[in-house]
């Protein structure tokens, strides 16, 4: 693919409009509607349950609701005779016993159900966790900055940061838009879509460095549009080869997983794509020019002749 020749950067302000466009929708869901943050973060009953034929989630939901359970999750867990229930804390039940009073319920209602786990997490666990999982967050994009403005200078810094951030909120705006539950596995794929983005927007930055360097006769425009050429080959295939596993890991790894998995599959189509506009358009956004890049050359001139004092 050395002999590409895409404008990637001609279509630059395509690109900003439709990023603009959906961290502004990601934004208004997060702010309106927010994360359903799963048991981990509000706290409350996690069960499995297994039935002796094949039963229909919604009509589950449907009875725990008027039973009195209100906002809960059915979901299929492995096949269709065995479901997982999470349910946050309810005003009326016992929070420690809420486990046992939705399996007596339902127990009254589907006699064959039996009860595979039963789990209670704490809402003080769950506001522990919440804030360790934004500050981790937050500590790995502060630390990105930082690495990346000394390797590198302040516009590919502010180029990583803001690409990474991006990819951050239209995950998490994608989890408040459909409501997906948002648990500690997803926080984790978010923790790794950081690490997975920030590796192909520096193989990607190191490219466009060297050829500041290199082509000396070529506007800013040209050189990052032959460093993204350049770099695509292996930007595809690295992204590709990932996503695979992914999905097979969404389609057959279970519910367990499916969060971590649908989480870091976004990750790596939006990471794959702000390597390539985000990250390159700050740089042109903040003027880089081959003298921002060039070495120091040192300082000879008092020992030009040769001697040594």
């Amino acid at each position: 693919m050395r002999n590409l020749k895409i404008d990637f950067m001609g279509k630059r302000n395509i690109a900003f409009m439709l990023s603009v466009s959906m961290l502004v929708i990601a934004v208004l869901s997060l702010g309106i509607r927010g994360l359903n943050l799963g048991l981990d973060f509000t706290g409350g009953s996690l069960l499995e349950v297994g039935f002796s034929q094949e039963v229909d989630p919604e009509d589950v939901r449907g009875y725990l609701e008027g039973a009195g359970f209100n906002n809960g999750t059915v979901q299929y867990f492995g096949t269709n005779r065995d479901l997982l229930i999470r349910m946050p804390p309810q005003r009326e039940a016992n929070k420690s016993g809420l486990g046992d009073e939705i399996f007596a319920a339902l127990r009254s209602q589907y006699p064959d159900i039996a009860l595979r786990q039963s789990n209670y997490v704490g809402p003080a666990v769950g506001d522990e966790l919440a804030e360790d999982g934004g500050l981790a967050l937050l500590t790995a994009l502060i630390v990105v900055m930082i690495y990346i403005l000394l390797r590198f200078t302040k516009q590919f810094s502010v180029g990583a940061v803001v690409a990474l951030s991006h990819d951050v909120f239209i995950v998490l705006g994608l989890f408040s838009i459909f409501q997906w539950t948002f648990d500690l596995t997803v926080l984790a794929a978010l923790l790794a879509v950081i690490g997975y983005s920030l590796n192909d927007t520096i193989v990607v930055s190191d490219r466009i460095r060297e050829n500041f360097r290199k082509l000396r006769k070529t506007s800013p425009v040209d050189t990052i549009n032959v460093s993204l050429n350049q770099t695509l080959g292996r930007t595809l295939v690295t992204s590709l080869t990932t996503l695979f596993v992914l999905l097979a890991l969404l389609f057959a790894g279970g519910e367990v997983i499916r969060g971590f998995s649908m989480a870091l599959s976004i990750g790596v189509l939006v990471g794959t794509y702000s390597s390539i506009y985000v990250a390159a358009t700050m740089l042109l956004a903040m003027n880089i020019s081959r003298e921002d890049l060039l070495v120091p050359e040192p300082d000879n001139d008092d020992n030009a002749d040769g001697s040594y004092p």
